[in-house]
């Protein structure tokens, strides 16, 4: 599978799914519904699936032009978005991300719906700064933060809309390890080769349970979370 903007390779058994759109990988439409078809496929072929990005970019969040466009279009991005985040939050085989550099807004989610983490160290930014442009930061976004992300920092970073580079962002929790970029990608696909040693159906149903309670609050609050959604100012 290949189009302008996603590439998809498997190796061995790892799904390895990079989003390149030139720019800061955005959250578009185009790449929300190719982030799904990619995961089709992984969760047919694949034992774990392993999503990085283009050189000292993961991904900036939602698409602006979009965002800034109307409050119908808004939500409807957002929404979609929250559908692909979700189903990485549980999606049934390990998920891995190897982050090549700034990971902010909807970027910092695609951290926290991961299993495991690897980030590149680099003059680089990390988190929300929804509450910073005027925006209310979506459930959604919340509970997967009050789930992955260290108590001591959960604030900060949900409310205060503080930045982290890439050690605070680890302290914070949004990565479980750093290497220098040139190393990232080896460093991942080796995290990614044990997960997928792993017994597929026990990994499944642990993650299930232990994901569950997040899950519930975020599908009983979508809807009237995504009405009341606000576009950047």
């Amino acid at each position: 599978m290949a189009s302008e903007i996603l590439r998809y390779e498997l190796r061995d058994t790892i799904a390895a799914i990079t989003m390149d759109d030139g720019k800061a990988n955005a959250l578009s439409h185009e790449m929300i519904d190719g982030l799904q078809a990619c995961l089709d496929r992984a969760e047919r072929e694949a034992r774990v699936a392993l999503l990085t990005g283009r050189d000292k970019r993961l991904c900036a969040g939602f698409d602006l032009n979009a965002m800034l466009s109307s409050h119908e279009a808004a939500r409807k991005l957002v929404t979609a978005g929250a559908e692909l985040l979700l189903r990485l939050y549980t999606f049934p085989c390990p998920v891995v991300v190897a982050c090549t550099g700034h990971a902010l807004a909807a970027g910092a989610i695609l951290l926290l719906a991961a299993d495991v983490r690897v980030g590149a160290r680099g003059d680089f930014k990390i988190g929300f700064n929804e509450v910073a442009i005027q925006m209310t930061l979506p459930i959604f976004a919340l509970e997967m933060a009050r789930d992955r992300l260290s108590k001591r920092h959960f604030t900060s970073a949900v409310t205060q809309a503080r930045i982290f580079d890439p050690d605070t962002a680890r302290d914070a929790g949004f990565f479980d390890q750093l290497e220098p970029p040139e190393a990232l990608l080896s460093a991942a696909l080796d995290r990614a080769r044990r997960l997928a040693e792993l017994p597929e159906a026990s990994f499944r149903i642990t993650k299930e349970r232990e994901r569950a309670a997040t899950v519930k609050l975020i599908r009983e609050t979508l809807t009237a979370d995504m009405a009341q959604l606000t576009s950047p100012r």
